[in-house]
Order: structure tokens, then C-alpha cells, then sequence
């Protein structure tokens, strides 16, 4: 299930072009335009994150820190403020928020500051689950009987036990994740933390600072030292997902830290030592890689050692019946459905299927074929409504240019409007979609929506 955010902000503007990002990333968004609407929905829903303005009308951001740690004890709170109020953000850590940002900021920003508080959040449920489970062995979630499956389960046992970095190679969607979640669970380490990296997903030019840290002045915005994933990791685990792609520049360092347990933080000059055990996951061949000079041979070889190769679908096509079993049980909890079973003939549709998105593509297409079912089983029927995703496709407006016998800066003040509109409603309103079309940044053009008073909720169909 999708993470869910709320975004308290009374600037619209604003507000629509956060919902936009955070939605294009996969997350369940909410919003609200004061402190008082903000508590009240926090209270009434659940939610992962709070993304909360300072300055509202009524009630501040400040003076809704206590109220919302009452509404919705656990879920962290990251405060906007304004560039010259950036003080009261770290008032408001002091109180209790996660982090704050300053206006204007980045989106990459954002979503690097949100995926950190996400993954923490994540971090604490798993741990609580395990807890909650006692003696159940962590390998029963892993669902699949079949030869391929078994001998994954029974080289998990074994490899979880010992002390040695491991990597797990497989397609996208096979569970890679899951597997990690297992050793880890499984291992000495299990009551240390385990912090997730997905290398593919943090901009290379963070990449560095979020694996090290960096020391205070390190680049520009560095006003303190921060700790990097290696060193919050201390007496657990660490998982580098996606890690072929890994930049090549930096897998010298990565490499040092795999063999070593230690590296500087950036701008810093003393070694900072890890007790840390990492596990490295990827979808890509590394030893493709390593031959076209986008990985190095030596960390390749490092991490090669306690390797787990996880089977796609298509070859452990038994196990389609207690999969589905399963995802059909989580479809019915979380859609409020009561279906009771996948019919024989939807069921040879499964199975005639190869499946090149592997376990997550089949969890998707029973939550979509259970969404469309009107009786208490799945038939074929919905199964196709469930592998079609046609959509209508949508009518381009066209605008003549605008025509001006004003002063040259009068005129190309006119004109930027012009193309900012038409951009926004060829996107039906969509800023993050219109900027990219308008060839500038969301920031940028939030900025320029500012200028000219714009409303993009106009041109929302």
C-alpha cells in the first residue's frame, strides 16, 4: 500500500506543486490549509509523514507540533519555513519536528528528506512486526514451496547466520527486498538497525553525503555535520538496493568501506570506522557491467562472495496458487472486499502469463483484477480488465500566439504568461508536467507562478 503524506500549507500554488511531485513518486497525498484542518484530518486518518507550513493563518506550525504528536503519535513532522524565518525550523526540531526545509527548495531535495523519514518510519514497523511475531520464523514470509524457492529459503538460513556481507541478484520484482529483510532478521545483527539505500533514486550528487555524511562546510548548504547510512547502520545492517547503479566515481570509496568497514565523510579528513554488515542488492548482470566499464571488477568480486540468485516467476509457476492466495488476502483487507477465490479459468490465465515483472507484477494484477470484480470470484473477465491499461488519449488545445503592440519588456512579460498558461493546460494543470515541458525546473516555475498570479487549479480539467 501506498505511503500516505499530509501537506498542511494555505499557499495553493504551492501546495498543488508538492502534491504533484510526491504523487508522481508513488505516494498517497492529502492536504489541508491550516494548523487547526491539519490536526483534525491527522487524528482522523492515517498517515507515514507531515509536511507542515510555519506560517498559516490561525494557529502556527510551531504551536501544532504538540497537538499533532497527540493526534498521530509516531509520524514525523518536517516543517516549510520561509528563507528569512529558517530560524523557527530549528525551533521546531527542538520541539520535536524530524527536519525542516527553507522556501524556495529543490524537489530532489524533498524527496530525499522524505524518503529518509519514510525509510525510518518503515525501519520501526518492521522491527515492531518482528517483534510482535516472537517465535514465527521470519523465512515463512517469504511465500513459495517449489524446488527453485526452497533452495533459496534453505541458502537464506544458512547465509543469514554468518557474519559476511552478501549479495542478492535477481529481476525486478522477485523480492529482493524481502529477502534482505529475512537475513537481516534472521542474523546476530537483528536487534541492531537496518537502514535501506536505494542507489538508483538519490541524485548523484547526493549520493555521497547520504552513504558518508559530510562534515559542516563541506558544500554549500552544509551548515552541520551530518551522519551518513553507513554510520546509522552501526551494529546492524546496511542495504545499497539498485546497486549497479552505483556511480563509477564513487565505487572506489564503496569499495574501501566494503573491505575496510571504514571512509571519511565528505570534507572530512579522518576515517570514521563501521561495524555495520552490508547487503547489496541488484537487477542488473554486474559481470555485463563490469565488461562495458560501468562497475569495478575488484568491488565486484568483493561482494561476490555469499551470493543469493532469486528465481524469476516463470520458473516457479507452482507457486502461483499460494502467491495468490495471499495477495488476494491483502486485496480484501485493503480494499474492504470479500472475495472468496480466483476461478479456474482466471487462474490458466495466470499461469499461460510470463510474468517479465515477476511477484510485484502479479500482486498488482490481483489488487486490479479484485477492484473489478462485482461477485465473490475473479473470473477471466476481470483478469483482462486487469492487464489492460489503455487509456483515452487526451485532446490537445491548441492557442493562437498573442498578439502585442506593447514595449519590448512589456511584451515579453505578456508572453512568458502566455507560454506558462498554455503549458499548464496542455498538463490539464499539472506543474510538475508543465515545467517540464516549459524546459525549467518545478522550482523555477513555481517562482514565476508567483510572479504572474497564476492559479493552476484553472486549468485543471
Amino acid at each position: 500500500m501506498a505511503e500516505r503524506i499530509l501537506i498542511v500549507d494555505d499557499d495553493r500554488a504551492f501546495q498543488g506543486m508538492l502534491v504533484e511531485a510526491l504523487t508522481d513518486k508513488g505516494y498517497e497525498v492529502d492536504t489541508a490549509s491550516t494548523a487547526e484542518d491539519g490536526i483534525k484530518k491527522a487524528g482522523a486518518k492515517s498517515f507515514d509523514l507531515i509536511l507542515h507550513d510555519i506560517k498559516l493563518p490561525g494557529m502556527s506550525g510551531l504551536d501544532a507540533l504538540p497537538h499533532l504528536a497527540e493526534a498521530a503519535p509516531g509520524v514525523d513532522v518536517i516543517v516549510m519555513t520561509g528563507y528569512a524565518s529558517k530560524d523557527s525550523g530549528v525551533v521546531a526540531m527542538q520541539r520535536g519536528a524530524y527536519d525542516y526545509f527553507t522556501k524556495p527548495f529543490s524537489l530532489s531535495e524533498m524527496e530525499v528528506v522524505v524518503r529518509r523519514a519514510l525509510e525510518k518510519r518503515q525501519m520501526q514497523t518492521e522491527l515492531a512486526e518482528l517483534k510482535k511475531r516472537g517465535g514465527g520464523s521470519p523465512l515463512n514470509d517469504i511465500i513459495g514451496q517449489s524446488a527453485p524457492m526452497l533452495a533459496v529459503k534453505e541458502r537464506i538460513a544458512r547465509v543469514a547466520e554468518l557474519n559476511a556481507d552478501v549479495l542478492i541478484m535477481g529481476e525486478t520484482g522477485t523480492g529482493k527486498e524481502l529477502v534482505s529483510d529475512t537475513i537481516h532478521a534472521l542474523s546476530p545483527r537483528a536487534k541492531g538497525p537496518f537502514i535501506k539505500l536505494n542507489c538508483a533514486a538519490i541524485p548523484e550528487n547526493l549520493i555521497e553525503s547520504e552513504l558518508f555524511g559530510h562534515e559542516k562546510g563541506a558544500f554549500t548548504g552544509a551548515n552541520a555535520a551530518k551522519q551518513g547510512k553507513f554510520e546509522l547502520a552501526k551494529g546492524g545492517t546496511i542495504l545499497l538496493d539498485e546497486l549497479g547503479e552505483m556511480p563509477i566515481h564513487l565505487q572506489p570509496k564503496l569499495l574501501r568501506a566494503v573491505e575496510q568497514k571504514q571512509a571519511e565523510r565528505l570534507g572530512g579528513t579522518k576515517p570514521i570506522k563501521y561495524d555495520v554488515r552490508i547487503i547489496a542488492a541488484t537487477n542488473r548482470d554486474l559481470e555485463e557491467r563490469v565488461q562495458d566499464g560501468k562497475f569495478r571488477s575488484d568491488l565486484y568480486y568483493r561482494l561476490n562472495v555469499a551470493t543469493l540468485i532469486l528465481p524469476p516467476l516463470r520458473d516457479r509457476k507452482s507457486d502461483l496458487p499460494e502467491l495468490s492466495e495471499f495477495f488476494l488476502d491483502r486485496a480484501n483487507r485493503r480494499l474492504g472486499t470479500d472475495i472468496s477465490a480466483i476461478s479456474t479459468e482466471a487462474m490458466e490465465i495466470f499461469f499461460n502469463y510470463d510474468w517479465p515483472g515477476n511477484v510485484r507484477q502479479f500482486a498488482n494484477a490481483v489488487e486490479r483484477a479484485a477492484i473489478f470484480c462485482t461477485s465473490s470470484v475473479i473470473t477471466p473477465a476481470e483478469v483482462d480488465q486487469a492487464f489492460s491499461n489503455k487509456q483515452p488519449e487526451a485532446e490537445q488545445t491548441a492557442t493562437a500566439l498573442p498578439e502585442s503592440d506593447l514595449p519590448l519588456k512589456q511584451a515579453l512579460i505578456q508572453y512568458e504568461r502566455y507560454l506558462i498558461e498554455n503549458a499548464l493546460r496542455r498538463a490539464k494543470g499539472r506543474q510538475t508536467s508543465a515545467a517540464e515541458s516549459l524546459g525549467i525546473s518545478a522550482k523555477n516555475l513555481w517562482n514565476k507562478l508567483q510572479k504572474h498570479e497564476i492559479e493552476p487549479a484553472q486549468f485543471k480539467l
